[in-house]
């Protein structure tokens, strides 16, 4: 077997298909944001303006946020120093906890190293609490609920993306003494479309199934506390299991579902995600904390999101790019093919210093390739001036034309 070889045809697939990823070395400068510095292969740099960022809010750089951390930072030093059975659970973490639990009214809250993580490990470990439990998952639920979902070994039943009706006619194929779990998201973040969350509670509560919400491209920016989408349309009480992250809004890192003592008890003690793994620094817990306390209180951060993906997608809308619109913070621009994809978000970057990656299948349908913009409150009227000038003129005369764009 020449290994080798083989490498260089997977890579070379990537190139051929134009899904290969390059990533883009920036520093971010404190107090700056969206601002930073582009470190170029030929060791020159430049100032960019991040477009494609998941710092929604700006909190990354608030300053609470910050001095949490260095305060914990001087009182703890790096790291956690174990798992968190062992030597790795400090105030930092049950205050963080806490805090999680509070926000989404359940009664506690159980951390992970990421939201990714968090949906794999409970997913994967419910079926071991439920014997027999089938899965009723939306088709376009994020890559760590599909593979939790997958590895669980138990039934699972896949229905067409906020198809209530086939939803529907999945759970009723199935016998009615079965454990269930439907699990689907809030916000779906390559679209920006919301889930269907008082209907699939109602469908749950008939046919005697849990449910299971991740609120990761929500959590901080909606609802009056920053609980999610279920906060903001009253419905957290009826949801089984949240699940959230801190690497997003809240611009720490880290992630968590919010349940009942009882359910986060027995994932804590039964999924190897969360038993065998070093617990998060107490700096970025603490940071975390910080930052959703933050949040809590302050509603205005929220508006002037909101505000300003609103106006991005009103002046895109304007030049008449073709922008999917479901009324969230989050702003597709559909291009249609990762070759043209990438070679637009290449000269936006080269030729405007606006950096913003290219997402191409797998994370999309192919023919669906797009640049994916993400506004938050600190990009100002400057910031969107700039990119609504760049757009327009790059779409006018590159990005319909093909040609120009593969040359």
């Amino acid at each position: 077997m020449d290994y080798s070889g083989k490498l260089d045809d997977a890579i070379q697939r990537l190139h051929d298909e134009g899904r290969y990823r390059t990533f883009i070395d920036i520093e971010r400068k404190k107090g700056q944001f969206p601002h930073a510095i582009w470190r170029r292969t030929d060791g020159t740099e430049r100032p960019v303006t991040v477009w494609c960022g998941n710092d929604y809010l700006g909190m990354g750089q608030h300053p609470d946020v910050l001095a949490a951390m260095h305060e914990a930072l001087e009182a703890t030093g790096a790291g956690s120093g174990g798992t968190r059975n062992i030597s790795g659970t400090t105030v930092y973490h049950k205050r963080l906890e806490a805090e999680l639990a509070d926000l989404h009214g359940k009664e506690s809250a159980l951390l992970f190293t990421s939201a990714y993580i968090a949906n794999d490990a409970a997913l994967s470990t419910l079926p071991k609490l439920f014997p027999g439990l089938i899965i009723y998952s939306d088709e376009l639920n994020h890559a760590s609920m599909i593979e939790g979902i997958r590895r669980n070994g138990g039934a699972k039943r896949i229905f067409r993306h906020n198809d209530l009706a086939h939803l529907r006619e999945l759970l009723a194929a199935d016998d009615p003494a079965a454990p269930k779990l439907i699990a689907f998201e809030s916000i779906y973040s390559m679209d920006g479309d919301f889930g269907p969350i008082r209907e699939i509670c109602d469908m749950a509560d008939e046919f005697g199934a849990l449910t299971y919400l991740d609120e990761v491209h929500a959590v901080g920016m909606y609802g009056p506390r920053g609980g999610g989408v279920a906060e903001r349309d009253g419905l957290m009480d009826r949801l089984d299991i949240i699940n959230g992250t801190l690497g997003k809004a809240f611009g720490v890192h880290g992630g968590y579902i919010a349940a009942s003592a009882k359910m986060c008890d027995a994932i804590r003690s039964y999924a190897p995600g969360f038993i065998f793994t070093t617990s998060l620094p107490p700096v970025v817990a603490a940071g975390a904390s910080a930052s959703i306390s933050v949040l809590k209180e302050d509603q205005s951060i929220r508006d002037r999101h909101q505000m300003q993906a609103k106006i991005l997608k009103m002046r895109l809308k304007a030049l008449g790019l073709p922008i999917i619109d479901h009324g969230s913070h989050i702003v597709p621009v559909i291009v249609g093919d990762p070759i043209h994809t990438k070679k637009l978000s290449d000269m936006l970057l080269e030729q405007f210093g606006i950096y913003v990656q290219p997402i191409n299948f797998p994370t999309v349908p192919r023919g669906t390739e797009r640049l994916r913009f993400t506004p938050s409150p600190v990009h100002g009227p400057k910031e969107i001036d700039a990119l609504v000038q760049a757009m327009d003129k790059l779409w006018s005369h590159c990005a319909l034309n093909r040609a120009e764009l593969s040359a």
